[in-house]
């Protein structure tokens, strides 16, 4: 792997971006709308709005990540662009480390507003440290961006990438503990939710937010940036190489 090649990578990623102001619109006002949207919901509720707004600062970027970057990586894929650029002298890693540096930094910038909104203008808060809550936000994001990256292999047209989110998302929003603890579950369904990444970005969010940062926190962000680092491998493997 070459960080120079990442570096240009990732800034043609960038690059194309900003010339589509409508995807960058979708990545970075939809959590924000949506934190909003859920502050007004439970209006007169506030202890309703505590227990579930710091979870959720991580869970819509999630969301939204995976969707755009799974239709966007597709696009890549099936415009000829990624069979263009496997011609060339880089790594598959350096491919998919590129487009993972860039979608990481706009999964930043959408967790940071969406966090600050939150804190800031919502008057959500936290036991534990903001900071902490706001880094396990971009890491919620990131995890959705991996796991987009990933899944475009799966998809031949954008109508399929958009139905991943039901079969892949879906199933994670509702077996992670947000609508019911997962102590609650069927002992199926609890075995089934510990399979899945978002069970434990969910979690540590939970820990973060009560200031709990015990071992359980620890393996909750271990086994969370695990997942990030396997969806990014295994995306790599479906590359295939090409000769010019």
């Amino acid at each position: 792997m070459s960080l120079r090649v990442t570096g240009a990578v990732a800034g043609r990623v960038l690059r194309q971006l900003r010339r589509d102001p409508r995807t960058v619109g979708l990545m970075l006002g939809v959590p924000s709308f949506l934190i909003v949207l859920l502050h007004e919901l439970f209006a007169g509720r506030e202890v309703v709005f505590q227990h579930v707004g710091g979870p959720l600062l991580g869970l819509f970027p999630f969301v939204s990540m995976f969707v755009v970057t799974s239709i966007t990586m597709l696009r890549e894929r099936t415009s000829g662009t990624l069979e263009r650029l496997m011609t060339l002298p880089l790594a598959k890693l350096d491919l998919l480390v590129g487009y993972g540096a860039a979608f990481a930094l706009m999964a930043a910038l959408q967790a940071s507003l969406v966090s600050a909104i939150a804190f800031g203008l919502l008057d959500l808060h936290s036991i534990g440290p903001v900071w902490v809550v706001v880094v396990l936000a971009i890491g919620n994001a990131v995890l959705g961006m991996a796991l987009g990256l990933f899944m475009s292999a799966f998809a031949s047209t954008e109508f399929q990438a958009v139905q991943f989110m039901p079969a892949v998302v879906l199933p994670q929003l509702l077996l992670c503990g947000l609508f019911v603890p997962r102590a609650q579950m069927a002992d199926w369904l609890r075995v089934l939710s510990a399979l899945l990444p978002l069970t434990y970005a969910y979690d540590a969010l939970a820990h973060a937010i009560r200031g709990s940062f015990d071992a359980r926190f620890a393996l909750d962000v271990c086994v969370t940036v695990g997942a990030t680092l396997l969806a990014l491998v295994l995306g790599a493997l479906t590359l295939r190489r090409r000769t010019p």
